[in-house]
């Protein structure tokens, strides 16, 4: 029986940067792996201070993130100069780059103007840089291949913000959690902000699925505390760390088919994206000709069975489709595990699989050769070509 690492992050009681910090460290990853890529990329003295506290009874992990005061607001394009420059290990540059990529992308969306102009005001503070940077660094340490993510409680009642006040949850935080299972809140929580934009912008990147806590056997659990400690609500993030067996008859992947004849073809790409957020594996389509000689697509997604709910209300909220056809499948995984090239002075990461401890092929990350065209002012397509041929040192 082979088995995958898997993490389960329960946000019913919300989320946010330093409540994942203190989720990690509570599981077990070493401060030091946090501190350390903090310090790679701060241009101020940051100190991650870890203390153990509770929350209406949870015994947590607190990780305050402790800077000077400092009012000083940073765009997106500041943020990424800043995570090029630093000396990060590439996966973590790379996950650190897309989950700001995507916080700039809502907060553009919402307010309007260039996302690499986006001033993010509360959330462009140190502090935040720290927490998407920590964050980053202690998944890429954990290496879990699945991390699924439960509801995410975003709260209600109105916050004050730099544009005012704002109902919740927040505009960003509305638009980061677009197509994923989102709730105000348990009953008994606060009628106040429960997940922030940062929380949101680091759930939705590393999520690799969304629901309940799938089969699995938990080696560590980690309990992340929120600054605040409500009567009636428990303001905790916790994680679940362990394995799953990948090859039980219960766990086989699905795949989930429909012929489609009459959605607009240009909503695709948006149908098949808001899928792959939503936990699918993979979905692509085919074009085919139906009864009457009427062109049309079908649409298949590949999910696992833990997975499947969420994907087929996805599939009936993006789609025309009335009905879905269902076959469970066998299927064969390489290990994988994340290195990284050089290209030109810029890190790339790169994906290895290997087939009994021998790497069978690596695959450079293809957001971060785009990062590292841009930066170096070369075509795409050249730097895939050399950071594909420095993968191949890999290869035995």
């Amino acid at each position: 029986m082979t088995t995958t690492d898997t993490v389960w992050i329960d946000a019913s009681s919300g989320a946010s940067g330093d409540m994942l910090l203190g989720a990690l460290v509570g599981a077990g990853v070493p401060v030091e792996v946090l501190q350390g890529a903090v310090d790679a990329i701060a241009p101020e003295p940051v100190r991650l201070r870890v203390e153990r506290v509770q929350r209406n009874g949870f015994a947590a992990t607190r990780c305050h993130v402790e800077i000077a005061d400092s009012a000083h607001h940073r765009s997106w394009r500041d943020v990424r100069s800043l995570l090029e420059a630093a000396d990060l290990a590439g996966p973590v540059r790379g996950l650190a780059v897309r989950v700001f990529e995507r916080l700039a992308g809502a907060e553009a969306t919402v307010h309007g103007g260039d996302p690499l102009d986006v001033h993010f005001h509360e959330v462009g503070a140190l502090d935040a840089i720290a927490d998407v940077v920590g964050v980053s660094a202690g998944f890429v340490h954990l290496g879990a291949a699945e991390i699924a993510v439960s509801p995410v409680a975003v709260g209600s009642g109105t916050i004050a913000g730099a544009h005012g006040t704002l109902p919740v949850p927040p505009p960003a935080v509305a638009e980061l959690l677009r197509g994923v299972p989102s709730y105000a809140g348990p009953a008994g929580a606060p009628a106040t902000e429960l997940c922030t934009p940062t929380g949101a912008a680091l759930l939705t990147t590393i999520a690799t699925g969304w629901g309940p806590q799938p089969p699995m056997t938990t080696a560590s659990i980690g309990v992340g505390a929120g600054g605040r400690d409500p009567e009636g609500h428990a303001n905790v993030l916790r994680m679940f760390v362990g394995t799953t067996a990948s090859d039980r008859p219960s766990q086989a992947p699905l795949l989930i088919e429909s012929n489609i004849d009459d959605l607009d073809p240009r909503v695709w790409p948006a149908v098949i994206a808001a899928l792959l957020r939503a936990g699918a594996s993979d979905a692509w389509l085919t074009p085919i000709l139906m009864k009457k000689g009427r062109p049309a697509h079908t649409l298949s997604v590949l999910v696992a069975a833990d997975r499947a709910a969420v994907v087929r209300t996805e599939i009936f909220r993006q789609t025309s489709t009335i009905g879905l056809r269902e076959q469970p499948l066998g299927k064969h995984a390489l290990d994988r595990e994340m290195v990284s090239v050089d290209v030109g002075g810029e890190t790339i990461a790169v994906k290895l699989a290997s087939l009994d401890g021998v790497v069978v092929n690596a695959q450079p990350e293809y957001d971060d050769v785009t990062r590292a065209a841009a930066a170096l002012g070369r075509p795409v397509v050249d730097v895939l070509a050399d950071a594909a041929a420095a993968s191949r040192s890999f290869l035995r």
